[in-house]
């Protein structure tokens, strides 16, 4: 062989499993395919005529050559065109994927593409089998590239695995070109070391990772994100005694107003971000000239959360958001129609006042994340019976905080800090892992670091501030109520106006609503899809359901592409309840 011959190589996979074509969470895909028996599978030789290329390539890519079977497709299908990633890096540090995107058609001829990824990350617990065995899949109608995705809707979605005799045949079906045995056998090595050392890179032993540096490259607080707008505050108080205040960024007059309602610890800060195309200046550049931001009790712009209080989700429905809707209110006049656009805790406040009657006059809703089904981890729902008695009685503070480990000096909250980045190295920062441990189980869990902006997540800390742990009871009982919204406090005679279960009246609201989800959501996952199945059994057709592929919670929001992704789509229902 001769040093301008290139090496080929290949070998053969088979995955097998479940779709279905009416859900759009992978497990609930999975569970749905076994049930209706939609069974799917591939058979795929993974080739490529240059070894030296695909080692040495950060895509790793080769071609993914071979058929997808399943009776939601009419059978067996060539693919046309495959492409397979191996071990590619992605934004966190101690993650790598195997990526896979064919494109067929169907036996009816609608062209189709299969997106299906690996995460391969070394969680807590043993999962190295499980990483290398599953693929999350889904189907998009038509031919649809990577950067397409999450503008695209899933068609269909599930789970595929590879069973442990597939596996073992899978090894010996590895081949290589060489004008002699030796050559070839040293090519299956070289591919050998690289698939090894890949494994341990990811799940080798490491200590916990380096604090990386932090000086504050964005003001806090600024508005400099939003431009050629007047900007004012206006204060309000609500019926339980506490100032709070809205931003009002006004451009033009118009009759379609839209309020804005971050979640928990965050602020109005969410919205009007300087490092990309933010929420508020694409509404404003798109036809609707009078945006609102809510600074409610749960913004890191007040204090309210960094002491212990017994505020709950009911406070928030039944005080906040009316208080903010009436101020709006007033400011616009009786006629404008107001619309909101809201996410996490305030997505479960607002659609909780709004189902719950105590909000009124508001033409649609846009609810990232949560809104009246709040669905977490098992994980999380332990974090959830312990979070209050660990923070309130055995640490003994007043709020947790995501700057613990860099304050100066050595306490409780900081030890803590440290500790949980010993089990966080998919990052640098230290707020970045507190945050994932306030909020869930994930790593992260409030987004997916490749849709961030490097800016933004270096300033998590500034964005997601420190919070009391009361909340955590309030979820803790809707989690527990088979993940229904209900009252915290039942015979609570200043809650009597709202129901014990937030469904009561849903055939009697009607405002439309947008329940937002990504299709990566760790922290709540499934709940908006959850939600709208639940409503569609009360009021069908009346609420909309958007499932965002490769994207988390947060950063549907804060993500610096979700101007081209996802607010096109905001804007979309928007102008569809204009009147």
């Amino acid at each position: 062989m001769t040093t301008t011959d290139k090496t080929s190589f290949e070998f053969t996979e088979e995955m097998k499993g479940y779709l279905s074509l009416g859900q759009t969470a992978f497990e609930d895909g999975y569970k749905q395919g076994k049930e209706d028996n939609h069974y799917f599978m591939f058979h795929l030789t993974i080739q490529s005529d240059d070894l030296d290329t695909f080692l040495e390539s950060e895509a790793h890519q080769s071609a993914a050559i071979g058929y997808v079977e399943g009776d939601l497709i009419g059978g067996r299908r060539n693919v046309d065109k495959g492409v397979f990633n191996l071990f590619v890096d992605s934004a966190d540090a101690d993650r790598k994927q195997m990526l896979y995107r064919l494109f067929f058609t169907d036996a009816n001829g609608q062209a189709l593409t299969l997106s299906g990824r690996k995460q391969i990350q070394n969680n807590v617990g043993p999962d190295l089998w499980a990483d290398t065995t599953t693929l999350f899949t889904n189907l998009f109608k038509g031919h649809v590239e990577a950067d397409k995705e999450a503008k695209a809707k899933v068609y269909a979605t599930g789970l595929l695995y590879i069973e442990v005799m597939d596996f073992a045949k899978q090894l010996t079906t590895i081949r290589a070109s060489g004008e002699t045995l030796k050559d070839r056998l040293h090519a299956v090595e070289r591919f050998g070391g690289f698939f090894l050392g890949a494994l341990w890179e990811v799940y080798k032993p490491s200590m916990t990772p380096k604090m990386g540096s932090f000086e504050r490259e964005i003001p806090l607080y600024t508005l400099e994100g939003v431009k050629d707008a007047e900007v004012s505050t206006h204060p309000f108080t609500t019926a339980d005694r506490l100032g709070l205040s809205l931003l009002r960024f006004k451009r033009a007059v118009s009759d379609d107003v839209v309020v804005l309602v971050p979640g928990l610890t965050a602020a109005s800060d969410m919205f009007i971000m300087p490092e990309h195309y933010n929420l508020t200046s694409y509404l404003l550049d798109h036809g609707f000239g009078d945006v609102w931001t809510l600074d409610g009790r749960i913004s890191n712009r007040y204090s309210y959360n960094l002491h212990r209080h017994n505020f709950n989700v009911d406070d928030l429905a039944l005080y906040d958001m009316p208080a903010a809707i009436a101020t709006v209110r007033a400011a616009v006049g009786p006629s404008a129609r107001i619309h909101v656009i809201s996410h996490c805790f305030g997505a479960l406040a607002f659609t909780m006042g709004l189902f719950g009657r105590a909000v009124t006059g508001v033409r649609s809703l846009i609810a990232n994340g949560v809104a009246l089904t709040p669905c977490v981890p098992l994980p999380a729902k332990i974090k959830l019976y312990l979070g209050p008695l660990a923070a309130d009685y055995i640490l003994g503070v007043d709020y947790l905080n995501p700057y613990w480990r860099r304050e100066p000096g050595l306490g409780a909250g900081k030890l803590l800090a440290m500790a949980i980045s010993a089990f966080h190295h998919e990052c640098d920062s230290p707020e970045c892992h507190m945050l994932s441990f306030m909020w869930g189980w994930g790593f992260p869990v409030l987004y997916k670091h490749e849709n961030l902006h490097d800016v933004t997540h270096r300033r998590c800390g500034d964005l997601f501030g420190g919070c009391s742990v009361n909340y955590y009871r309030h979820v803790l009982k809707m989690v527990n109520a088979n993940n229904t919204a209900v009252k915290y406090q039942t015979n609570e005679p200043r809650y009597r106006s709202l129901p014990d279960n937030y469904f009561q009246h849903a055939a009697e609201i009607n405002t439309p609503c947008l329940f937002v989800a990504g299709q990566d959501n760790a922290l709540f996952r499934d709940s908006n899809i959850v939600c709208h199945q639940r409503l569609e059994q009360i009021v069908p057709g009346r609420h909309e359901l958007a499932v965002i592929p490769d994207y988390g919670h947060a950063d549907v929001i804060m993500g610096k592409n979700a101007a081209q992704d996802i607010f096109p789509r905001f804007v979309e229902f928007l102008n569809k309840h204009r009147t």
